[in-house]
């Protein structure tokens, strides 16, 4: 049996990844015929569910690590359900994942440490936290003010394009492996960014002066741009924050304000589908030793139910997350608006001097070529999602009352990320 166990006790600093054994492959490959680490066949891309077992049954047994941000069969940890479950279904349960609920293993800001020493084989790594770790994907993440952020449509084209784009450039791709990290799926999102404020605010002179919690680079400039501070609060702290008044408004998704309970205490709301906010996102790697150890079927497979983790990420997660935020901030008597005009003005402003100043960013190589780049897929995941037939039928406030699973079917949206975006990288 092979097992992809925690590698309890061995710690060691990314950089020392370069030194030949100084990471153990995770786990033991006890006697079996053939061996199953490494190498072996693999199947077509389109290969059946019966195909992908068949191909499995001379493989031995494979344990994976993770662990999921949320509690159990909530909501906030769907992707993580569909993704595993589908790679359980298609192996014929050759490969099972031991799944650390509420990310009891490792904190946000310390998910890639934990792939890298063991502690995980596959985690979400959230390179917001750690721009100058991830210097090309923070620069990225800078340009996810380019976002739709309308409900429906945004959602689509904001978790397509970044993934395009980080998949396609050598430098996003490369710090990720200097670090021992293997870059599954790239800069996916859990909703728009929104501003969470306990009083209405809308116009710049509502914001001048005001103090408004951020977690990003990109966020500090905008918060900036429309008069208010930008300042730092913990996300466990940001509820006492908002209710004894240290700061006025918060930034961050519906899906964690819904979770950390923001909302009741700072229901009054601001998405602007003109103006947007940089987008929280996060990226799905794997300990590079482990994958490079897995059967050939195994990594395809892996890769093949990335397409699990995308249905799984939008319409088990955002789409529900976002029905239960819209509730919620209008049980506790708010409502979401855009932006008034001189604030929406100032922020598109900011958002287009934070995209131009990538430009000048060395992490990215060519930094003019890599910010046209960015400005061309965003543009052509617009037109994808308008050519598949994609409309927003309401507005976020109208969201909640309107939204069934029937009512959008994103399988052709799926379909066509997985061809555009994850099939030229395809184990082979």
């Amino acid at each position: 049996m092979t097992k992809f166990a925690r590698r309890a006790g061995t710690f060691v600093r990314a950089g020392a990844l370069a030194v030949a054994g100084a990471l153990a492959v995770a786990g033991c490959a006890e006697s079996g015929s053939g061996g199953s680490s490494g190498g072996g066949e693999g199947v077509a891309f389109g290969a059946t569910m019966e195909e992908y077992k068949a191909a499995f049954a001379d493989v031995d047994p494979i344990v994976l690590h993770t662990q999921s941000p949320s509690t159990k069969g909530s909501t906030g940890g769907a992707f993580i359900d569909a993704y595993t479950s589908a790679v359980e279904e298609w192996s014929d349960g050759k490969i099972t994942f031991d799944i650390a609920y509420s990310d009891a293993i490792a904190k946000s800001t310390e998910i890639d440490n934990a792939i890298v020493d063991g502690r995980l084989d596959i985690g979400q790594v959230l390179a917001v936290y750690e721009p100058k770790e991830f210097p090309a994907t923070s620069a990225l993440l800078d340009a996810s003010v380019l976002s739709d952020q309308s409900v429906v449509t945004g959602v689509l084209q904001s978790n397509a394009w970044p993934a395009d784009v980080a998949l396609s450039t050598p430098e996003i791709v490369e710090e990720f492996e200097d670090k021992g990290l293997k870059l599954m799926m790239p800069a996916y999102n859990a909703g728009m960014n929104a501003l969470f404020c306990a009083q209405p605010r809308t116009a710049l002179p509502d914001f001048a002066g005001r103090s408004v919690s951020v977690g990003s680079t990109a966020g500090n400039q905008e918060v900036a741009a429309l008069g208010a501070t930008p300042t730092s609060v913990a996300y466990t702290e940001a509820y006492e924050a908002l209710q004894r008044g240290v700061i006025d408004c918060s930034m961050l998704s519906p899906a964690a304000a819904q979770i950390g309970g923001i909302v009741e205490v700072a229901p009054q709301t601001v998405i602007d589908p003109e103006a947007g906010l940089a987008v929280p996102s996060g990226n799905m790697a794997m300990n590079l030793d482990v994958w490079e150890s897995l059967p050939l079927v195994a990594q395809q497979l892996l890769w093949d139910r990335l397409d699990a983790f995308v249905t799984g990420s939008i319409q088990g997660k955002i789409w529900p997350v976002t029905v239960e935020s819209v509730a919620s901030i209008q049980q506790y008597g708010g409502k979401i608006v855009p932006f008034a005009d001189d604030a929406r003005t100032a922020l598109q402003a900011a958002n287009d001097k934070i995209v131009d100043a990538i430009a000048e960013n060395p992490a990215v190589g060519d930094g003019q070529a890599f910010v046209g780049t960015v400005r061309d897929t965003a543009d052509k995941w617009s037109g994808i999602v308008t050519e598949l037939g994609y409309t927003n039928e309401t507005d976020y406030n109208g969201f909640a009352t309107w939204y069934s699973p029937d009512k959008i079917d994103i399988q052709p949206y799926v379909e066509r990320f997985y061809e555009e975006i994850l099939l030229p990288h395809r184990p082979s």
